[in-house]
């Protein structure tokens, strides 16, 4: 039965980074074209654009951390089933979020490579993304606790 708790701790990570590298693959394609886009019209192409596409890469560390939580729930005594549902279902939840959050960062990087403007509205709405995956860290270590 710990076994589960274990691959409870492995989803929490994986799916995460899964997210992750959906979401930075995402919005690093866009970049490129924003870029594309303001090359071929003459402009300087926007260094923040990185940041866009970097954006969903924190996802990784919060599944980490979800990852460790879990294991010292476990040696805490908490249940193998609670570990492993926390890990696959929190792990799923952070790893949405990544992966849409890169989906706002691609559309961030093409509005900015088209107009130029908007960029603290882009990284604000990009913010929003990345609250749901705090939100789901820390009631995932309320729910553990």
């Amino acid at each position: 039965m710990e076994n589960l708790a274990y691959l409870g701790m492995a989803c929490a990570l994986c799916l995460s980074a899964l997210g992750s590298g959906l979401g930075t693959g995402c919005a690093g394609q866009a970049a490129v074209g924003g870029w594309k886009k303001c090359y071929a019209a003459g402009k300087p192409a926007p260094f923040i654009m990185v940041a866009f596409a970097g954006a969903p890469l924190t996802q990784t560390i919060y599944g980490f951390l979800l990852m460790n939580f879990i294991r010292s729930a476990l040696a805490g005594g908490a249940s193998p089933l609670l570990c492993f549902g926390t890990g696959v279902f929190g792990g799923l939840a952070i790893g949405l979020s990544a992966w849409m959050q890169g989906k706002v960062s691609a559309a961030a990087s093409d509005a900015l490579g088209e107009t130029g403007k908007g960029t603290a509205n882009y990284f604000i709405v990009i913010g929003i993304v990345e609250t749901v995956a705090l939100f789901t860290l820390v009631f995932c270590l309320l729910l553990l606790g």
